[in-house]
């Protein structure tokens, strides 16, 4: 019987705040919650691009993680947010930047794929095309957290830059049982970046891809690597033309990041095969999978 396969992350780098136990544990159960949504679903036939949308908003929701509510601020204070996703049946593609008072820029990004012959919208114009379409937007100060504030404080006050050694972007991959690949990842990009300033996340073969023809793939790491190495199609590019499978390419893609452009980070990658991999060459990378439907497992 055809089966499915699932992954998410939520972010990579030194993520010390996890040596913490009960940090840990809230991060495991996060994971755990999520991959368990998408299995219900997935399970009863659900399609990869259906799901991935679900498992990303419900981490969009969590204000554990930098995308949705629990975004970082910008250097004037600001939420600005990124997100893409990707049906890898037809390369059908929708993904929004920089946007401010979406709670689910996932969601948002899903309905520029359904309703628009464009791929990307950013700022203003995204909102603009949210109001259009019947999303709703929220006051911005609804997805600002305490935690967030408090960072931001730290960053203006101590006058340092932002933090190389943590990336929290979110996504999630799938494969569902009728062999259709999916993407998503959403941000709320770097903490202290500049205003205006837009990673890889949103960016279609920079931080996501999905292809039936040889895998998905999201990333985490310093966006501006992954968009000048096109990580995410680089990886796919193995699996399709190197005849690699998910583990190897994941690996090799990784690898190539680092001797390129010395970049720091993370991806996951179901492959055509639904087989899982992730890579990473920071400390951590929150990440767990589902795989051809069986354990479900999580890692810090």
């Amino acid at each position: 019987m055809p089966t499915f396969s699932l992954m998410v992350h939520g972010g990579a780098g030194t993520l010390s705040e996890a040596d913490d136990p009960a940090v840990a544990a809230g991060y495991l159960q996060a994971l755990r919650t999520v991959l368990e949504a998408g299995r219900a679903r997935l399970s009863q036939g659900a399609s990869a691009i259906d799901t991935v949308e679900c498992c990303a908003a419900l981490m969009e929701d969590d204000p554990l993680f930098n995308a949705g509510q629990g975004s970082v601020l910008n250097a004037d204070g600001k939420i600005e947010m990124d997100a893409a996703i990707m049906n890898g049946r037809d390369l059908s593609a929708g993904a929004v930047a920089a946007v401010r008072r979406i709670a689910n820029p996932v969601k948002l990004a899903r309905r520029v794929l359904d309703e628009s012959a464009t791929v990307l919208y950013a700022a203003e114009g995204a909102e603009r095309f949210a109001r259009e379409h019947g999303v709703a937007q929220v006051p911005e100060d609804e997805l600002i957290t305490d935690n967030r504030r408090r960072e931001f404080e730290k960053l203006r006050t101590e006058g340092s830059e932002a933090p190389a050694n943590k990336f929290g972007t979110i996504g999630v991959v799938a494969i569902d049982r009728t062999g259709n690949l999916a993407a998503a990842t959403s941000t709320g990009g770097m903490a202290g970046k500049p205003a205006g300033r837009v990673g890889d996340s949103p960016l279609i073969g920079a931080g996501t891809w999905a292809d039936n023809g040889n895998c998905a793939v999201s990333c985490t790491g310093n966006g501006e690597d992954f968009i000048r190495t096109a990580l995410a199609r680089t990886a796919a590019a193995l699996v399709e033309l190197q005849g690699l499978d998910a583990r190897d390419a994941a690996a090799k893609a990784l690898d190539y990041l680092a001797k390129k452009v010395n970049g720091r980070g993370g991806l996951i990658l179901i492959d055509r095969a639904g087989y899982c991999a992730a890579a990473f060459n920071t400390p951590r990378m929150i990440h767990g999978w589902i795989e051809h439907g069986g354990e479900t497992r999580c890692r810090l």
